[in-house]
């Protein structure tokens, strides 16, 4: 874990795995740890856990032709929000709708594909989705904007 070159307190840890599926449970735990150490309720982190599967998940199903291959995920502490950037130089794909918000009852329109985007952009405050590293594959960012200050309270 390194401290954000800027001198803003937050706390940057990168990550790289195979595009496998099974490597999905690290994203997960990375995140955790993480946030044990900002003001990140339990409710929170679960939903965090989900956008982090999905947003890694698009990658390892969808980068790579050949099922090999890597993703990057970059996780950024702030005190008050968490930023996560997933990529991969995969094929990329377009998304040419808006990004739906999921209701109670999803969307009867919603394509299998778009369910994953469309809990993203409903957990995170901000999401962007683009090219990859280079101007090849795929970038999915979002940032949660948390409760309370650097130790936790509010």
């Amino acid at each position: 874990m390194q401290r954000n070159a800027d001198g803003d307190g937050s706390r940057v840890v990168c990550l790289t795995i195979p595009a496998e599926p099974k490597w999905l449970a690290l994203c997960r735990l990375v995140l955790s740890g993480l946030c044990q150490l900002g003001p990140v309720d339990d409710e929170t982190l679960a939903d965090l856990k989900l956008a982090v599967t999905e947003a890694c998940s698009n990658s390892v199903r969808h980068a790579y032709v050949d099922g090999t291959g890597l993703v990057s995920i970059r996780y950024e502490l702030g005190d008050d929000s968490l930023a996560v950037e997933v990529s991969d130089a995969g094929r990329g794909f377009r998304f040419d709708r808006p990004v739906p918000r999921l209701t109670v009852v999803p969307d009867e329109s919603l394509r299998e594909d778009e369910m994953g985007l469309a809990i993203i952009h409903t957990v995170a405050d901000e999401v962007a989705i683009g090219a990859g590293p280079g101007g090849h594959g795929t970038r999915i960012s979002f940032v949660k904007r948390l409760a309370g200050g650097p130790n936790g309270s509010g």
